[in-house]
């Protein structure tokens, strides 16, 4: 009995013969760190990347920590569900089965983790994108496994994929200098350092079979709270909004050549420096009072580099543009990805089962 079931495994994987079929939907494969973390790193015990204490998650769901790296949705989540498509699980989530990858697709995005295996390296565990990439060659072995490898080819050449990292290599590596990296380099050698990595992990993934790709660029990570207060003057960090820059234009040119190159390849580049730039610079246009500190600090003891039970929230979520010394709170995130939906024209997928938006910002705890 057990050499008959060995011997229709070893059938479906070679001829790709489908057990159970599959009427496959479209789904999204999440490749980033924290800005599209859904809850990798709270299964990294080690990780001291981590979003799993109040007050994160406070305006999504049953308002408790779910993983995300603010107190709602992500970019993603909402982008993903303006066009219609289910948002995909945390790989790591012990529940997580093939069935729900055909239906929702993965999130592999891990808080720290950058293009380079070096990053966040005093976070201890955290995903790099050549892991994330691992765990989606493991992902596609169990779907193949499930639904033979013919109907699986089709499956992940159907799916979308978004990839958005990079930040974390210049915040969390080169611009730090218990890194190598930040000697080793000057800032233009170590975007070619960063591009020549992201090309061959890019090149990987078409030929896992991505042919939709999204590669998200970095906004201005000099005028996020944590580099504003590490200045006397207290405003954006010129150097680091200039990387960021360079890195978008890199990042650009190579989607234009990979997409020449690769057959079948859709690949398109998000740059969404201007409209992040524009919320930061003008909170007032978009309903915010507050885009150059966090609405969750230890009062004025600051950086305090996570939101913790101990921290103040501000009185009015919606009103600030950052949760936290890094990330963007909801209402931003929220304002970002309505302007980039209309300037990269996305359009719905054919399904109607996109979750529901978030609660309703309810009063801070200790406002």
């Amino acid at each position: 009995m057990r050499f008959i079931l060995v011997l229709t495994i070893i059938v479906v994987t070679i001829l790709g013969i489908s057990i159970d079929g599959c009427h496959c939907k479209m789904v999204q494969f999440i490749f980033g760190d924290s800005l599209s973390d859904v809850g990798n790193n709270k299964y990294l015990s080690k990780s001291l990347a981590q979003a799993s204490l109040p007050w994160y998650g406070i305006d999504f769901g049953k308002g408790l920590p779910n993983g995300r790296f603010t107190n709602g949705r992500t970019v993603a989540d909402i982008i993903g569900d303006s066009m219609g498509l289910p948002r995909p699980p945390a790989f790591l989530d012990p529940s997580i089965t093939e069935d729900i990858i055909l239906e929702n697709g993965v999130n592999y995005a891990s808080g720290g983790g950058g293009i380079l295996n070096e990053t966040g390296g005093y976070f201890i565990q955290r995903l790099s994108l050549d892991k994330q990439i691992e765990l989606f060659q493991a992902t596609q072995k169990l779907v193949r496994t499930k639904i033979g490898k013919v109907e699986a080819e089709k499956f992940f050449r159907g799916a979308r994929y978004v990839v958005a990292l990079g930040s974390n290599d210049f915040i969390n590596n080169y611009l730090m200098p218990v890194y190598s990296d930040s000697w080793t380099y000057n800032d233009q050698s170590f975007v070619d350092y960063l591009m020549e990595t992201l090309k061959r992990q890019l090149k990987l993934l078409h030929r896992q079979g991505a042919r939709q790709l999204m590669l998200f660029g970095l906004g201005p990570m000099g005028c996020i709270p944590l580099q504003r207060v590490l200045t006397t003057s207290g405003n954006c960090q010129v150097r680091t909004n200039k990387l960021a820059l360079s890195f978008n234009k890199a990042s650009n040119e190579l989607i234009e050549d990979l997409s020449k190159q690769l057959p079948d390849a859709s690949y398109r580049f998000g740059d969404a420096y201007d409209v992040v730039n524009d919320v930061i610079e003008n909170p007032s246009k978009y309903g915010f009072e507050n885009s150059d500190s966090p609405c969750c600090s230890f009062g004025r003891i600051r950086p305090a580099l996570t939101c913790i039970p101990a921290s103040t929230l501000c009185k009015d979520r919606s009103k600030y543009v950052f949760w936290d010394e890094y990330h963007p709170s909801d209402s931003a995130n929220e304002i970002i990805a309505k302007e980039l939906i209309k300037k990269f024209r996305f359009t719905r997928a054919d399904q109607t089962n996109a979750p529901s938006p978030a609660p309703v910002v309810a009063p801070s705890p200790n406002g």
